[in-house]
């Protein structure tokens, strides 16, 4: 079985690059019919925070990426990693080492171009009464081969390798150690990462081999960069999965996009999670890093907000809005249809809709200018043909702009331009027609009296 894993550490929010890590790792999970566990390796006590566990937890659960069982705090098992380092000691794969950071210090500038050798790594030096650090033995000849789905087979000289710290001076493990306990533990078999933690794959096959371990099956995914080409940050944009939320963005349409940063399947650009369960696979992984492009996400957000149920844009509504009355909810929903074609985000359509709660006030540059090419009696003469409709109904109310047109001799688009202006307060938007119709009788003529315009 297929086992994969997303182990983020809990100093800040859940980064866009790491919300796809999650998602490719869940995918190939959910497409093999494996297992996508959880792990937040919060074992830097000084960045770890609860809000951080928080944000990963609130923005996977947004995504929609639920993982199997209980997610696992690493920090529960500094006792497990402080074990396995021991045990590498008792097996001559690891040793004491007591050289101080400023022999280390010292070392490094005389020796620029060399790795730190200790002197404790051949056990003749005496100990000291300080606490020791357990550095691996690493190999010093051959060399280290890592096969990896994109990157294919990579080697290095073991003797580029350090012997790395696997237990500080105080007894607790480093990131190095504690990763590869933990997937072993939890029995992850298939990793799925950012290719800046592909030299940790060599470092890490050293603990597999020393402890016997089945290493396991490596998959390195470039990073995600900005419009420039330079790797994704604030400059950029929003890069917090929370902000994308908040900015009106749906979870299906950001799945869908991340989904597309980095991985293909043919020309298909809008792919539903469930086909894409169905089609992930490792094979369609690019190897060069792909380019955040706002643009696409927006054209991905648009095509799933027009195909959403109006129950649901109503809800999102809401959340957006805040208090309105239960008349104004009622408009809001008839009108829904003539906006949610026309916004690419939430918050955009959120905007959208305040066509029916509100006149524009005050009314806009282009509205105020067509009135008044079209002259104030236009305005006043539209207020009164319509007041006396018999019915208020879409097919009249477009019949008796077009009397009116004919009466006054004034050109049909003078006459819209002018039923806009005067209804809305803005020359952009859906169809007026539309709008007046969902509006109603008195809150059309309300909006119109020439009185307040």
């Amino acid at each position: 079985m297929i086992v994969t894993r997303f182990a983020p550490s809990p100093t800040g929010f859940l980064h866009i690059g790491s919300a796809r890590t999650a998602l490719f790792n869940w995918l190939y999970a959910k497409h093999t019919g494996g297992k996508f566990l959880l792990r937040i390796e919060d074992t830097d006590q000084k960045r770890s925070t609860g809000e951080a566990i928080d944000a990963i937890i609130n923005g996977l659960q947004w995504l929609g990426l639920q993982w199997d069982g209980d997610f696992v705090l690493q920090s529960s098992r500094l006792e497990r990693h402080k074990e396995v380092a021991l045990s590498m000691l008792k097996t001559g794969h690891a040793y004491e080492c007591y050289a101080s950071q400023e022999e280390i210090a010292d070392f490094r500038a005389k020796n620029p171009h060399q790795k730190f050798i200790s002197p404790w790594r051949g056990g003749g030096t005496a100990k000291r009464e300080s606490s020791p650090v357990i550095r691996i033995k690493a190999k010093t000849e051959g060399v280290s081969i890592v096969n990896d789905t994109v990157q294919g087979e990579v080697q290095i000289a073991n003797s580029q390798l350090d012997d790395m710290v696997l237990l500080r001076s105080d007894g607790t493990p480093t990131y190095m150690l504690a990763v590869v306990v933990d997937d072993h533990d939890m029995g992850v078999n298939t990793i799925i990462r950012g290719d800046d933690h592909f030299t940790n794959a060599f470092r890490q096959n050293q603990i597999y081999q020393a402890t016997g371990w089945q290493q396991p099956k490596y998959t390195h995914i470039p990073l995600i960069h900005g419009a420039d080409g330079n790797k994704l940050s604030k400059r950029h944009g929003a890069t917090g999965v929370e902000e994308y939320k908040d900015m009106g963005y749906l979870p299906e349409a950001m799945l869908n996009y991340l989904l597309r940063l980095g991985w293909s399947h043919r020309d298909d650009e809008i792919i539903p999670t469930k086909q894409a369960i169905e089609w992930f696979g490792l094979d369609g992984l690019g190897k060069s890093p792909s380019r955040f492009d706002f643009d696409k996400l927006n054209h991905i957000n648009a095509h799933y907000i027009r195909n959403s149920s109006p129950e649901v844009l109503l809800s999102l509504l809401k959340d957006n809005i805040g208090e309105l009355t239960g008349d104004i909810w009622s408009k809001i929903a008839e009108g829904l249809p003539l906006l949610q074609g026309r916004a690419n985000t939430i918050n955009a359509l959120a905007e959208a809709t305040m066509i029916f709660v509100r006149k524009q006030d005050p009314i806009s540059e282009a509205a105020a200018e067509a009135i008044n090419r079209a002259g104030k009696e236009v305005a006043i003469s539209l207020y009164e043909k319509l007041k006396n409709l018999p019915q208020w109904e879409a097919t009249q109310l477009s019949s008796s702009c077009k009397e009116l047109s004919t009466e006054l001799e004034v050109k049909m688009p003078v006459i819209m331009q002018t039923l806009r202006a005067s209804v809305v307060g803005s020359l952009e938007g859906p169809g007026i027609i539309e709008i007046m119709d969902v509006l109603g009788r008195e809150e059309t003529l309300n909006r119109m009296n020439p009185s307040i315009n």
